[in-house]
């Protein structure tokens, strides 16, 4: 007994000592009891016979052997005791029962596991079974089956990443490919673009040899059709007097002595008129009468209904209240919005201003023109019979009727009587952008998308003249009041002033450096307004054809400028959703905000006391 204490006592300054270097060690109880099966060998640990003998049981005879023992320890090196400390554990084989236990039972064969327990067992009890033969499975087997669990798991990893490796092999070509076409159709640009770039200096350097000839032979152009005017004008002048010669001849015959010497002055005089190029008529009896029907500038067929143009030399009948209304001050700063009304579902493109009464016309998008009672904004009137978009629209001067242009390329004119299109006037191969009636109701004038101009005569039903000169689309046209000259701005970046009675182009107004929406005269017609697709708006003196004035209201295009009736005012409307009003003396330029659209149009009563805006949103607004 005294002896398993020393060996009790002595383990634990062994673990003390060993706690001390490694860390601390757990002590486990483990009963092994005598009839163990497990086939182990336990060897016996013998007692060393020194230390205490047995007659000297007392405890301090014990604890002088243990410090014995454990200076006995101390004095072997430290390397020898943890080399001791440290012998490796021994993996304990499995034994082969248990091993066939576990196969079965791992691979689900509970029948053949239960007939082998019984007769294990069985034979166990009986004594038969020779345990010292069954042995341990050996360690190889074990770890075969570990490499051959890790060699599987290996391959289902390899499948894996081979699959990857697939689709990404796939996804490389298909990039590959991709590269490839995207890298011949930059090529390919590029070639394109080399070849433009060339293309482009080419016909760079090509028009600019060009241009001076074409400014000569542009100047050469206008300076013989000033020419022509000339020479047509002193041509009716000298047909004039011929005529009245003539009348003299007559009058001279029934009463022969009384004018004899009256008749010789008149005709030396006629001689000295004449014209060089005119051929010389013979004197006294032999001058024929004048035939208009025999003029050569006036060989065009005519038609039995065609209308003549009135004089060039009438008087505005309106100047005595035009220039009241200009001692009015305007202030452009006045105006503030009174009414708003939802005119159209779509787009309001153009007003037009009844010629005498607070009437307003309104042309639309959704194919309609409406006429409205101002300022309250009653609908009077809807028109409809267009087949697309209308762009334009012009009051009668009797205020009896309407002309509307519009996309479906036509000219039509409206008899409110009558309430229905009673012309359709067909010409224009593009869309008709504007149009406008001649003071003496018997014409009208309209422009077109397809870079022409047209006088078409409302009594014969047929386009008098084709205005042609504009190389790009015509965007506006009107008429000077109370003359036969005609207004147009083209998208060709000028203005030109043209005859109607010839169809001619009398001056051109070269300035603006971007596509002309519109242009209007003043009450006076002394001074021409335009605007263009970049908000410059230019005044332009109409007797010598120069700019007097140039502002800019943009970035975003004007699509339309007016004078207000005293002249002193200047509307525009503007993209930006906001009417510009400029005062034409001082150039002070303010803005009236309120649609929430672009402006399309703009005009003023005729007193200048209101202002009528419409736009891409529908609305009229009333501004007073």
């Amino acid at each position: 007994m005294l002896t398993n204490k020393v060996s009790r006592v002595e383990m634990a300054a062994h673990e003390l000592a060993e706690e001390s270097v490694d860390g601390p060690y757990y002590l486990e109880k483990v009963s092994i009891p005598e009839d163990s099966e497990d086939g182990f060998e336990y060897e016996e640990i013998t007692v060393e016979e020194e230390g205490v003998t047995e007659g000297e049981e007392d405890l301090e005879a014990v604890v002088k052997a243990v410090r014995d023992r454990i200076e006995a320890s101390e004095s072997v090196p430290l390397t020898e005791r943890l080399g001791s400390a440290k012998q490796p554990v021994t993996h304990i084989p499995e034994v082969v029962d248990d091993f066939l236990r576990n196969f079965l039972v791992k691979m689900g064969m509970s029948r053949t596991l239960e007939c082998f327990q019984t007769e294990w067992f069985e034979m166990l009890q009986k004594g038969k079974l020779k345990t010292d033969e069954v042995g341990f499975v050996p360690d190889l087997y074990t770890h075969n089956q570990l490499l051959d669990n890790e060699l599987k798991n290996v391959q289902r990893e390899r499948d894996s990443y081979k699959q990857a490796a697939l689709q990404a092999g796939e996804t490389i070509v298909k990039l590959q490919k991709e590269r490839d076409f995207h890298r011949l159709q930059h090529k390919r640009v590029v070639q394109e673009k080399n070849r433009l770039i060339e293309d482009i200096k080419r016909l760079k350097k090509h028009y600019a040899s060009y241009e001076p000839a074409l400014r000569q032979l542009n100047e050469k152009y206008q300076a013989a059709l000033r020419q022509k005017m000339l020479v047509s004008i002193e041509r009716d002048r000298v047909f004039g007097q011929v005529h009245n010669l003539d009348s003299t001849l007559r009058n001279a015959h029934s009463s022969p002595g009384t004018h004899r010497g009256h008749i010789e002055s008149q005709k030396g005089q006629q001689k000295l008129q004449r014209s060089p190029d005119q051929p010389t008529r013979p004197s006294g009896d032999g001058v024929a009468p004048y035939n208009p029907n025999k003029d050569p500038a006036k060989t065009i067929t005519k038609h039995p209904k065609d209308s003549e143009f009135p004089t060039g030399t009438r008087i505005n009948p309106f100047l005595p209240q035009i220039k009241a209304l200009s001692a009015q001050s305007t202030k452009v700063c006045s105006f503030s919005m009174t009414r708003s009304l939802k005119a159209h579902t779509m787009a309001v493109s153009c007003l037009a201003l009844h010629p005498r009464k607070f009437v307003v016309a309104s042309a639309s998008d959704d194919h309609l023109w409406r006429l409205w009672g101002m300022p309250e904004g009653e609908m009077i009137m809807t028109g409809e019979g267009h087949t697309d978009w209308l762009s334009s629209c012009s009051f009668h001067p009797s205020g009896a009727c309407l002309a509307t242009t519009s996309g479906d390329t036509t000219v039509r004119i409206w008899d409110f009587a009558k309430g229905r299109c009673v012309l359709t006037l067909e010409g224009h191969t593009h869309a008709t952008w504007g149009c406008s009636f001649h003071s003496c109701g018997d014409f009208v004038a309209s422009c077109s998308m397809d870079n022409t101009a047209k006088v078409w005569d409302l009594n014969s039903e047929r386009c008098r003249y084709t205005l042609r000169g504009h190389v790009d689309s015509v965007n506006s046209i009107t008429f000077l009041p109370f003359s036969n000259i005609l207004l147009t701005s083209s998208a060709d970046k000028t203005l030109s002033l043209w005859d109607a009675r010839t169809g001619l182009c009398a001056q051109t107004f070269y300035g603006h450096k971007h596509s002309c929406n519109s242009a209007t005269f003043n009450a006076l017609g002394d001074t021409v307004a335009s605007c263009d697709s970049y908000g410059v708006v230019k005044l332009w003196d109409v007797r010598n054809g120069s700019a007097m004035v140039t502002m800019d209201t943009g970035p975003q295009p004007s699509n339309q400028v007016v004078f207000s009736p005293n002249g002193r005012v200047l509307a525009v409307s503007s993209n930006d959703a906001s009417v510009k009003l400029v005062e034409v003396a001082s150039l002070h330029m303010s803005s009236l905000l309120g649609h929430n659209d672009a402006v399309q149009s703009v005009t003023f009563d005729h007193k200048g006391e209101y202002l009528l805006s419409s736009g891409s949103d529908g609305e009229i607004f009333i501004w007073s």
